[in-house]
């Protein structure tokens, strides 16, 4: 074997990860862009689909423990969907530090609008596979998340 045979790096196509962030990132600026026209960002739109299965008032530490995320990111998040009136938080009786929020009649109405257009951005990525396909997919995605402990919600 020559030198440079031996110091020739693999190819950067030659890796799953490389192919898997290419569609990844398609799929997820595509989904960004259509949740603009709404002024939610994905981030937040992860915090309003986890509150929409709370009927009742629930805690910015809850949604952090659900998400994954960090409670000082979550409070960051919360507070840009007050300001758009999405979600309403108000202050415990006893210990002023505990919040509840819970989702506006505003926030309510709009999940719904915002989880046709994941279904739809996801048809439109994922239409050429078949269900078979698209399972086996899923299933060895969650495979790999599991294995490596990715149990946050990606929100970028």
């Amino acid at each position: 074997m020559t030198e440079k045979t031996l110091l020739e790096p693999s190819h950067l196509k030659s890796h799953l990860g490389y192919h898997l962030r290419v569609v990844s990132n398609e799929v997820s600026h595509t989904f960004a862009k259509k949740l603009t026209s709404f002024d939610v960002t994905v981030a937040e739109w992860v915090i309003l689909r986890e509150m929409y299965s709370y009927d009742e008032n629930t805690s910015p530490s809850n949604i952090a423990e659900i998400t994954g995320l960090s409670r000082g990111a979550v409070s960051k998040l919360i507070d840009r969907l007050l300001q758009k009136g999405f979600v309403s938080r108000e202050e415990g009786t006893i210990d002023r530090r505990y919040q509840e929020i819970k989702l506006t009649k505003h926030g309510k109405n709009l999940v719904p609008k915002l989880a046709k257009i994941a279904d739809e951005n996801d048809q439109t990525f994922f239409s050429c596979l078949t269900l078979s396909e698209k399972n086996h997919l899923r299933k060895i995605l969650t495979k790999l998340a599991q294995l490596h402990k990715l149990n946050t919600n990606p929100i970028e």
